[in-house]
C-alpha cells in the first residue's frame, strides 16, 4: 500500500493538490485504485480533515479523481476523465513543456474554434470591438518586446472571443489563458515572428470590421497555421541542445 509523507508548508492545500498530481500524472498512484480515507490521509500527511477534502475537491474538478459517497476517493484514467482544468496541470507538471501529441491537438483544437471566432465577429462585432481592435493593433505597433507582445495577443484574441457573440468562448479563451499566454511567450522570443503577426493582425482586423466572414475564417486559419509552425519549429530547437548534451 503507498504511504505517504508529512506536509510541511504553509501552503497546505496547493502542496496537497501538487503532490496528489505528480503522484498520479507520474504513475506512482495507479488508475482504480482507492485513496485511503480523509480522515486517514490526514493522519498520515498531518494536515487537517478540511484541508484533504477540499484538495479532493480540486483533483475531482480536474477529472483526476471520482469521490464516491461513503467509499471516498478513486484515481481515474485522467486521459479519458480529465477536464480543461486538468491541461494547466499537464502545462506545470511537465515544466512548461507539453509533449508533441498533446501540442498538435491543442493546436488543432484552437484552430478549429478561432475560426469559427472570426466568422461570428465579422458577423456580430459591435462598435465598442471596433475601437478596442483598433487600439491594440495600435498597441502592437509600438511595443515589439516578447513579454509585452504576448500580453497584447492574448487581449486581441479574447476580444475577438467578446465581438463573436458567442457567450462560451471568451470562457473557453480565460480558462487556456495560463498556457496561451506561456506558448505565446516562447513564440514571441523569436523577433521575426512579431511583423508578421502583426501583417495578419491588421488584415484580419479589416476583413472584420468589413464583415467579410469567409475572409476573416481564413486570414485567421492562415495566422493560426503559421504560428503553429513556428511554434513547433521554435520547440523543436529548444529540444535538441539538451538531446547532445
Amino acid at each position: 500500500m503507498t504511504s505517504f509523507d508529512p506536509i510541511n508548508t504553509r501552503s497546505l492545500k496547493e502542496e496537497f493538490i501538487r503532490r496528489f498530481e505528480e503522484m498520479i500524472l507520474s504513475g506512482q498512484i495507479s488508475v482504480g485504485q482507492k485513496l485511503p480515507s480523509e480522515r486517514d490521509l490526514a493522519k498520515q500527511l498531518q494536515v487537517s480533515r478540511p484541508i484533504v477534502h477540499e484538495g479532493l475537491l480540486d483533483l475531482s474538478a480536474k477529472g483526476l479523481v471520482t469521490m464516491i459517497p461513503r467509499r471516498g476517493a478513486v484515481v481515474n484514467d485522467f486521459r479519458k476523465q480529465g477536464s480543461i482544468e486538468l491541461l494547466l496541470t499537464l502545462f506545470t507538471y511537465n515544466e512548461g513543456k507539453l509533449d508533441r501529441p498533446l501540442l498538435e491537438s491543442l493546436l488543432r483544437m484552437r484552430l478549429l474554434f478561432e475560426t469559427e471566432i472570426a466568422r461570428l465577429a465579422a458577423r456580430n462585432h459591435a462598435d465598442s470591438d471596433s475601437f478596442e481592435l483598433k487600439n491594440i493593433l495600435f498597441e502592437e505597433k509600438r511595443d515589439h518586446s516578447s513579454r509585452r507582445f504576448t500580453e497584447i495577443d492574448y487581449r486581441f484574441h479574447h476580444r475577438l472571443a467578446l465581438a463573436s457573440g458567442n457567450l462560451i468562448y471568451p470562457l473557453l479563451m480565460n480558462s487556456l489563458k495560463k498556457l496561451y499566454t506561456g506558448l505565446l511567450y516562447r513564440f514571441y522570443q523569436e523577433p521575426s515572428v512579431i511583423p508578421e503577426v502583426c501583417r495578419f493582425h491588421e488584415s484580419l482586423i479589416t476583413a472584420i470590421l468589413e464583415r467579410d466572414e469567409e475572409l476573416a475564417c481564413s486570414l485567421m486559419g492562415d495566422l493560426l497555421n503559421y504560428a503553429s509552425a513556428k511554434l513547433i519549429e521554435i520547440l523543436d530547437k529548444e529540444v535538441k541542445p539538451d538531446e547532445g548534451g
